[in-house]
C-alpha cells in the first residue's frame, strides 16, 4: 500500500498504474475489481449526465447567478473562438455541472460537490481528442481517484480547511493526472502533472458570493479545467516541476491553512465581499 505519490511511483515501477491503484484499493475497501470498475461505471455516468444536462437547458436555482452559463458557452463554442471548438465545449461541459450542482441536480463530487464540472470535462475533452474508449476513460478516472486519495490523506479537498485550491485545483490536478495515463505518459509524468497544476493555482481562495457555490466557482471549474489540459500537455512534453509532487501538495495544505478566515467558504472576503457580491447576497435572503 502507499500512502505517498512518491510511493505510488514507485510501486508503478514495474506494474500499470491503474493496477496498482486498484488493487490498493481493492485491499482497503474488500471489494473486488469488478465491483470498484463498476462502482467508477456508475459516477462517470452520473459525470457524463451532469456535463451535459444544462448544455441546451438552463438550470434553475436559488439566486439564478449561474443559471445559462452553460448554454451561452455552448452556443458560443460553435463559432469563432479564441480557444477553439474543444477547449470552449469543455468549458460548456464544466459550467454545466456547475449548473446542475447550484440547482440541486445529480452530481459527482470529485472530489467536491463545488468542483464536481472539472473532472468529467477534462476526461471526456481528452478521450474525444484523442479517440480514446469509455474504457479508458474509467481507468483514468481510478488514476485520478488515487492521486486525489493521496491529496485528501495528506492535505485537504475542503474549501472551508484550504480555499478553492484545495477543492477547484485538486480536482484539477486529479484530472491532470488521469489524462496523461490515457495518452500513454508514465507515471511519473503523472505525477507531474499533478504538481504543476497545483502550482499553478497555489492560493486560489474560496469566496462564494452569498455563501452559494455558484460565483466564482463556476468559472473556475471552466479556468481550471484549462489548467489541467495544459499542465498534462507540460507534463508530456517532459518539463520537471522540480519540486516533488508530494512537497507541492504539502506546500498547497500549509498555504491553506495559513489563508484568513474571510478567504476560506466564508463569504467574507475575496469577491463575495464586493459591494455588487454584498447587494447580491442582501436581494437573495432579503
Amino acid at each position: 500500500m502507499y500512502n505517498t505519490i512518491e510511493q505510488l511511483i514507485a510501486e508503478a515501477k514495474d506494474k500499470d498504474l491503474f493496477t496498482v491503484i486498484v488493487e490498493n484499493e481493492k485491499q482497503i475497501q474488500g471489494k473486488t475489481e469488478e465491483e470498484i470498475w463498476k462502482s467508477l461505471s456508475d459516477r462517470w455516468d452520473v459525470m457524463y449526465r451532469s456535463s451535459h444536462k444544462a448544455l441546451y437547458s438552463s438550470q434553475t436555482m436559488v439566486g439564478n447567478l449561474i443559471s445559462g452559463q452553460a448554454s451561452k458557452q455552448e452556443d458560443y463554442s460553435g463559432g469563432k473562438t479564441l480557444c477553439g471548438l474543444e477547449l470552449n465545449h469543455m468549458m460548456s461541459m464544466a459550467l454545466s455541472s456547475s449548473e446542475v450542482n447550484a440547482a440541486m441536480g445529480r452530481i459527482c463530487a470529485a472530489p467536491t460537490a463545488g468542483a464536481c464540472g472539472i473532472l468529467p470535462a477534462v476526461l471526456q475533452t481528452a478521450a474525444n481528442h484523442l479517440r480514446l474508449s469509455q474504457e479508458m476513460i474509467i481507468k483514468a478516472m481510478a488514476v485520478a481517484a488515487g492521486f486525489g486519495a493521496v491529496i485528501t490523506k495528506n492535505a485537504t479537498v475542503s474549501g472551508a480547511e484550504g480555499g478553492c485550491q484545495a477543492e477547484c485545483g485538486v480536482a484539477a490536478a486529479m484530472a491532470s493526472a488521469g489524462v496523461v495515463y490515457m495518452a500513454g505518459g508514465t507515471a511519473q509524468a503523472c505525477a507531474n502533472a499533478c504538481a504543476i497544476t497545483l502550482m499553478n493555482c497555489m492560493g486560489l481562495v474560496c469566496d462564494p458570493v452569498a455563501g452559494l457555490v455558484q460565483l466564482p466557482c463556476s468559472y473556475r471549474n471552466a479556468s481550471q479545467s484549462m489548467n489541467a489540459l495544459l499542465s498534462a500537455d507540460l507534463a508530456l512534453a517532459g518539463q520537471d516541476p522540480v519540486i516533488p509532487c508530494d512537497e507541492v501538495i504539502d506546500s498547497m495544505f500549509r498555504v491553506g491553512k495559513k489563508l484568513p478566515m474571510e478567504l476560506r467558504e466564508t463569504a467574507l472576503g475575496g469577491i463575495a465581499a464586493t459591494p455588487t457580491g454584498k447587494q447580491l447576497a442582501k436581494k437573495i435572503y432579503n
